[in-house]
């Protein structure tokens, strides 16, 4: 075979004039989700993945680039629409034309941009979960729990040396009311595919140990594109259900997540979050002022109203002796004293006759009484004898009688 076998270049080079020249390859809208996306010398380059939407996997994948004469503007338009730069792991409709290196292979020059793409998907997705939470009938769970009155035992979940944690902590030890709070930090991740994993291993480790108040989440400023792995629905079920209050407290005041809509408490940055423990804590102790307050002003006026009382009745104590003694000296008179000395000797007179007539039972009764009769006694060593055979034969007894004592043998 004679045939000159072309050399690489110049297939490569053949491949370029066919992109180059082939109809409806330049300046085309297409949309794909972002990746590996890094800035370079000005310029941005990424990786543009088209995945399946039942699957998630990819279907088709290209190398895109932003050239720096367009990157800065760019990438300036789409933070302003969407409040992020241009990141990984988005959807992005741009507009792109192919280009063929015999070195560096396929690619897409992308020069420009439609942020309202992106916005609109963020918040589409968002909706979904949101409408997804809704059904399942776990969105308002943890917003509907009922607070301690003053919650100091908080589980913090953050960053180690996150600035905003640090924030939180000197906010709420440094409080001028000198409230004593009781914190523990269960560190995850806050930025990267990472977050919603590493915070619900830190939801369980809380669930299964100590017993708190309230759980924190609070991460500092930062890019909002780095916000998104709070738009999770996994993470945000798990804080629905979560058995105690949870504050958010994450990014700037203008952020938004999926989180602040399931979490019993948004607040606009760790600091917030501390600021609004440490008012609650001031709260409750004001009204424990304002009850003891209330608790001293009714003892006061109760001693008061005593004092008041028991000076009257000590005024009132000479008249009124005096008075109770009149009211009994008229009711007694002249003719009261003779009455009652009347009553007094009738009564005396009726116990002296009561007194003879039981002195006079008893005289009949008594044992003289009944040897006068004719009766008498007979013992044995002191004891009287009722029986015959108490007394044997030989033995010495003695008679009382009426008029004296007579000692036998018995035979």
């Amino acid at each position: 075979m004679n045939i000159a076998p072309l050399t690489l270049l110049d297939l490569n080079r053949r491949i370029a004039d066919a992109i180059a020249s082939a109809p409806g390859l330049g300046n085309v809208w297409i949309v794909a989700e972002t990746s590996d996306l890094r800035s370079t010398g000005g310029h941005c380059y990424m990786e543009l993945i088209d995945k399946d939407p039942a699957t998630g996997t990819p279907r088709a994948r290209a190398r895109a680039t932003i050239w720096a004469s367009r990157f800065a503007r760019l990438n300036a338009e789409f933070r302003a629409a969407t409040g992020s730069p241009l990141s990984s792991n988005i959807k992005i409709m741009v507009q792109a034309s192919v280009t063929y290196h015999p070195v560096y292979g396929l690619s897409l020059n992308i020069t420009d941009v439609n942020p309202e793409y992106t916005l609109g998907d963020l918040l589409r997705r968002r909706r979904e979960m949101l409408a997804r939470l809704q059904a399942e009938g776990i969105l308002n769970c943890n917003r509907e729990l009922e607070w301690p009155a003053v919650p100091w035992r908080i589980a913090v979940i953050s960053a180690a040396g996150a600035a905003g944690y640090g924030d939180f902590i000197n906010q709420l030890y440094t409080n001028p009311r000198r409230l004593r709070f009781a914190t523990r930090l269960f560190e995850a991740r806050m930025q990267g595919d990472d977050t919603a994993p590493s915070i619900i291993a830190a939801l369980e480790d809380i669930a299964a140990g100590e017993d708190y108040d309230c759980v924190v989440i609070i991460r500092g400023g930062g890019a909002t594109g780095d916000l998104a792995a709070f738009d999770n629905y996994e993470l945000a079920a798990n804080i629905a259900l979560f058995p105690l209050p949870v504050i958010v407290g994450i990014g700037h005041e203008r952020d938004v997540t999926l989180l602040d809509y399931v979490a019993n408490m948004r607040v606009k940055t760790p600091t917030a979050a501390a600021e609004w423990l440490i008012g609650r804590g001031t709260a409750m102790l004001e009204r424990l002022h304002g009850l003891g307050a209330d608790i001293l002003d009714a003892a006061a006026a109760r001693i008061n109203a005593a004092h008041r009382r028991l000076e009257y009745i000590t005024g009132q104590l000479p008249a009124l002796t005096a008075a109770v003694t009149g009211r009994a000296a008229m009711r007694v008179g002249p003719m009261a004293a003779d009455a009652m000395v009347q009553s007094i000797e009738n009564l005396l007179r009726r116990r002296t006759d009561r007194l003879d007539a039981l002195a006079a039972i008893i005289d009949t009764l008594s044992p003289e009484a009944t040897l006068r009769r004719g009766f008498s006694i007979t013992r044995l060593d002191g004891h009287a004898i009722t029986d015959v055979a108490q007394a044997s034969p030989g033995t010495n007894i003695t008679t009382t009688l009426a008029s004296g004592t007579l000692t036998s043998t018995v035979k």
